[in-house]
């Protein structure tokens, strides 16, 4: 490559100095190089009013030149190309259908003068300046040796051919229309401004890859290209879009243009070292070749091939040895066609019909193996660079002659198989884009011409070629083939199709390219069509669809989780956290739960959270009510006993109507404890604590009202003297107000700010749960501050007045009971602080269910016992008077209403 580089500037430097030269209108001896370029091909040019210049690559590649020779030396070339030959015969056939035509050109006739690139950049340059010149020499002249007037060129083949002779045809604007060389950079004007081709760009061939790679959900993809503009601009284009869509390049590597053991090497370990199993060739036949020598030699297999259109149909890598490498492949390829006379033409071909013509002579000694006779021309010649790194000069020439009887029917070669004619249709629109622009040009009328100021026209012989690219810009015209041709802004085809083709084997063993779907573009529109029913063929083990990925994709309840430094397709697959699910393969990010839903054990699902409140069904919800029921139940025996019992002395003694307030308030506390239980609605919630607070309120303000009379009386006995009674109105306006204050606090605590049901899920994000926000604090602890309140001073009057004698203590009793009050709720305070959820509320109702329990114990339960079980004792005589010392056996155990003191009767202070 450095020797064609350090060529192709000395070539262009002459050819600037050959030009300046031009201008210089002295006689003046020029200087001229001493040497002719080596270039072979077919030249018709005289009695031709235009020519049209051919590039094709008829052979592989160029024979290395001795470095030791310093001059520059124009080189040989080796490795006869059937396809481009077929290529070159092409043009020749469409020049002469043409000139045979009356509706083209009908008053001129196409010549052609046609090189062989050798595809090669320095043979593509020497051949762009002969074109220029009109002779093997410096000097443009823009005419041949015949003086016959250069209208254009068709080729130059590859994508890098194109653009090292675009860039000097570009100089002069003369028009180039390529064939095959699809390199994205040619649709750059301002780079190559002449430059028109008759095959999709690159960027069209990239989207329909990536549309294809897409279609299969292929996500993790190799990359292999030529080491050439072909192949770099490709894969530029195919990683950009591939980065678009998110998906990934698992290795891009590069095939050398001139063989090197180590880039090759390098390449080969990308494929097998690599978990991509679907690896993108954007590469030329010819490149490939030795690459492919290379799976073959490394034995490498399942692989999936994705071709471009350089080689999706090239019987130099179809073949049957290559299939087990190379099966299964799939790619794109120009639409196929038939040329009427092609087939006809291609096979006109014989060494005896020009014994000069040694690409003739060459082609029938390659294709039979034989050497013509008194021929010097070289065949089956190769010097490449072996795999071992040294230099192989292999003549595989045959000892047999040709006899010229050899039949090309017996032939099984690219140069005549006419069932892929696909590039060759190229070529024949590329000639014809051209012929057209030239008939549109001849038929321009004066004063309707395209050019300003006065819309003049151009003439043969004389236009230039900038006139000529105006109608060539324009072009549009109708193929054999009933189908459009027309050229973009950029000179690329505006609309058209791709076949995709699939490597099969066919019943005699041979490589057959069968279509499985299309690709359409128009303009930016474009649209992948590949049948359900497609005959596809993998070659992998399972012949099912291949599998390229570099990590499988998340399962629901998983997450991607980023691998530092590598492509977003490795990644590792991370549980969604609490709360979170994933219900698609492959999400990126867990999704939140709702505030109701929490994720299940597999996180692939929001379920509903589990909702916790203390509920009547389960088994501590309805002990709970047994004993809120029982209890309910003990307070309502208490109630008829005392009814029924009212007028006796035992129930009417210490104020009757205050007992009963007392066991309606028992009750009330009882069966509030329900409303603590079961799903807390808003009403509930304000009506339990509500409900709870009177109770306490009414019940101790009525063992207030007993505990005050119990204490006048302790004074009265201490004090010896008799005091005004308190009377039974002011111990029920004690209740009275009590109750009245109790009920505003709990008004303006429901007005203000009243509790609601509130849905907990701070303490257990995996469960609701369903409690009461009781709204207000200070509310709620200055009504059962009121409470607490109450029962301190009930305990303070009953404690003082719990030295009455034996016989009186009731305020013995309600000092016990009040005991066990402060004891049940200083108890619950911690209990009700350190849990949660449903054990919460079933701390509090047990609190509720032990002070009721206690206080209706402790006050009721002695006079019961001695209602039901000692009636004797419920006389007037020992309830209100003295009792002898001597019966001990008849002490009062409660409400004693009566006691002697100093033998005095002293009458209490109780009313009825």
């Amino acid at each position: 490559m450095a020797s064609e580089k350090i060529y192709l500037a000395l070539g262009f430097l002459a050819f600037l100095w050959a030009e300046l030269g031009t201008q210089n209108t002295t006689e003046e001896p020029q200087c001229r190089l001493m040497a002719k370029f080596n270039l072979s091909g077919y030249v018709d040019a005289k009695n031709h009013s235009l020519v049209i210049a051919g590039l094709f690559p008829i052979h592989s590649r160029t024979i290395p030149v001795d470095e030791s020779i310093l001059e520059p030396v124009s080189p040989m070339c080796e490795g006869f190309y059937f396809r481009g030959f077929r290529w070159m015969k092409t043009m020749i056939h469409t020049i002469k259908e043409i000139n045979e035509r009356n509706d083209i050109l009908p008053n001129h006739t196409l010549g052609y003068q046609i090189f062989d690139s050798c595809y090669s950049i320095t043979k593509a340059m020497e051949s762009a300046l002969v074109f220029l010149t009109g002779q093997e020499e410096y000097q443009p002249n823009f005419r041949n040796s015949t003086g016959s007037i250069l209208a254009g060129i068709v080729g130059s083949g590859g994508s890098s051919l194109s653009v090292a002779a675009s860039r000097i045809f570009g100089l002069y604007y003369m028009p180039q229309v390529g064939y095959t060389s699809s390199s994205s950079i040619l649709s750059d004007k301002f780079q190559f401004p002449s430059y028109l081709r008759t095959i999709p760009s690159d960027k069209i061939q990239s989207e329909a890859m990536v549309n294809l790679i897409q279609h299969f959900g292929w996500v993790w993809v190799g990359t292999i290209a030529a080491d050439d503009e072909y192949g770099k601009y490709g894969v530029k284009a195919f990683k950009e879009k591939m980065e678009i869509i998110k998906l990934c390049i698992a290795f891009s590597e590069t095939i050398p243009k001139v063989y090197s053991n180590e880039k090759m090497q390098k390449a080969v370990k990308a494929v097998m070292n690599s978990t991509a199993r679907v690896i993108v060739l954007f590469t030329s036949d010819i490149d490939l070749s030795p690459f492919v020598l290379e799976m073959v030699h490394h034995n490498i297999t399942d692989r999936t091939w994705i071709a471009s259109e350089a080689w999706i149909t090239s019987a130099l890598i179809a073949k049957p040895e290559y299939f087990p490498y190379f099966g299964g492949t799939i790619g794109f390829a120009i639409p196929r066609t038939v040329i009427p006379g092609l087939k006809e033409f291609l096979y006109d071909v014989h060494p005896s019909k020009d014994p000069n013509d040694v690409l003739t002579i060459e082609f029938w000694q390659t294709a039979f193996n034989c050497t013509w006779p008194n021929s010097s021309v070289p065949y089956n010649v190769d010097h490449r660079v072996n795999m071992t790194g040294k230099e192989d000069r292999l003549y595989d020439m045959s000892d047999q002659l040709c006899t010229g009887e050899e039949k090309l029917e017996d032939l099984k070669n690219t140069y005549l198989d006419v069932s892929q004619l696909r590039i060759t249709n190229n070529v024949r629109q590329a000639v014809y884009a051209m012929a057209y622009a030239l008939d549109r040009l001849s038929k321009c009328e004066e004063g309707y011409g395209p050019y300003k100021p006065n819309k003049s026209c151009a003439y043969i012989p004389t236009f230039e070629f900038w006139q000529l690219m105006y109608y060539m810009k324009e072009i549009k015209f109708k193929t054999h083939d009933d189908k459009w041709l027309a050229l973009d802004e950029n000179g690329d085809v505006a609309r058209g199709h791709y076949d995709i083709l699939n490597w099969q084997l066919d019943d005699n063993g041979e490589v057959s390219f069968v279509t499985v779907g299309k690709f359409k573009f128009k303009g930016s529109k474009h649209e992948l069509i590949i049948p359900r029913d497609s005959p596809l063929f993998w070659n992998t083990k399972s012949s099912k669809l291949p599998y390229s990925v570099c990590t499988d994709e998340c399962s629901p309840g998983t997450r991607k989780g980023i691998r530092q430094g590598q492509p977003i397709c490795c990644f590792d697959c991370i549980p969604c956290a609490d709360g979170y699910v994933s219900e698609k393969p492959g999400q990126r990010e867990c999704d939140p739960c709702g505030e109701d839903d929490w994720s299940n054990a597999q996180k692939n699902k929001c379920v509903p959270k589990e909702v916790e409140f203390l509920a009547y069904e389960e088994a501590l919800g309805f002990t709970l009510v047994i004993l809120s029921i029982l209890g309910a139940l003990v307070v309502l025996a208490v109630i008829v006993v005392y009814v029924i019992h009212r007028h006796t002395p035992l129930v009417k003694a210490n104020d009757r109507e205050l007992s009963f307030l007392i066991q309606m308030s028992l009750l009330t506390t009882v069966l509030s404890s329900l409303l603590f239980i079961g799903k807390p609605l808003n009403w509930s919630c304000m009506a339990r604590q509500v409900t709870l607070a009177l109770g306490f309120c009414l019940c101790l303000s009525s063992i207030l009202g007993k505990t005050i009379s119990l204490f006048f009386a302790y004074r009265i006995s201490i004090s010896k003297t008799r005091l005004i009674s308190m009377h039974p109105v002011i111990r029920k306006l004690i209740v009275l107000v009590c109750v009245l204050g109790e009920i505003g606090a709990c008004s303006a605590y429901l007005v203000l700010e009243p509790p609601r049901m509130f849905k907990n899920i701070e303490p257990q994000n995996v469960k609701i749960i369903f409690e009461c926000n009781e709204g207000s604090i200070e509310f709620l602890c200055s009504i059962f501050g009121f409470d607490v309140l109450l029962a301190l001073l009930c305990f303070l009057t009953t404690f003082v007045a719990r030295q009455l004698p034996d016989n009186y203590y009731e305020g013995k009793c309600i000092t016990f009971a009040m005991l066990v009050f402060f004891i049940v709720w200083i108890s619950f305070v911690p209990a009700y602080l350190s849990t949660k959820g449903k054990f919460k509320v079933a701390v509090e109702i047990f609190a509720i269910l032990a002070s009721s329990y206690g206080l209706l114990g402790c006050i009721f339960l002695p006079k019961c016992f001695i209602i039901l079980l000692r009636p004797k004792r419920n006389t007037d005589e020992t309830v209100g008077g003295r009792v002898p010392t001597v019966d001990r056996s008849i002490q009062l155990t409660s409400a004693s209403v009566s006691s002697e003191l100093n033998n005095t009767t002293v009458s209490t202070v109780l009313d009825e």
